[in-house]
């Protein structure tokens, strides 16, 4: 399996007024609940069922404590956190802030391994991963060395939602 990628020009220009092209991911599929509760139980002695319902109660939990402001870590995943974003809807002043300004976004940050030396680090979902051009063909894929620094496309904060 490799994620797959494929170019995409941006809509700005640079200082040279070129609209340079970047690798952008491709999303083929989703995988839901129910599968990763089958696929999990395959890896434990748990059933199918149980596992469902773990996965149910740990989105419960992880939702009140959200909305309680706090962040919530899954070691080997990452953490997630609650965010506000209000784009061209400031205010004059500090008083006249309110929520209703902003729309809530769950932001998450992938969990972070680092080197005994402290110097580099690989973020746990994504170290390892093979990059192929989308549509290419297993030559063009030997012949096209690997991506992979495992940044993301957009260079955004991971925000979901």
């Amino acid at each position: 399996m490799a994620l797959l990628f494929k170019p995409f020009q941006s809509v700005l220009e640079n200082k040279e007024g070129a609209r340079l092209f970047y690798p952008r991911t491709v999303v083929i599929g989703n995988v839901d609940t129910d599968t990763l509760a089958q696929e999990i139980a395959e890896y434990s002695s748990l059933t199918k069922g149980d596992v469902k319902n773990t996965i149910d109660n740990l989105i419960t939990v992880m939702t009140r404590h959200l909305q309680a402001s706090e962040s919530v870590t899954l070691d080997g995943l990452g953490t997630f956190r609650l965010t506000m974003r209000s784009p061209g809807k400031g205010a004059a002043s500090a008083q006249e802030v309110t929520a209703s300004q902003a729309s809530i976004h769950v932001c998450f940050a992938p969990a972070a391994r680092r080197n005994p030396d402290g110097t580099v680090s690989t973020r746990s979902l994504v170290s390892g991963v093979k990059c192929v051009r989308y549509g290419s063909t297993e030559d063009d894929q030997n012949q096209s060395g690997q991506g992979g620094s495992g940044e993301e496309e957009e260079g955004g904060t991971g925000s979901m939602g």
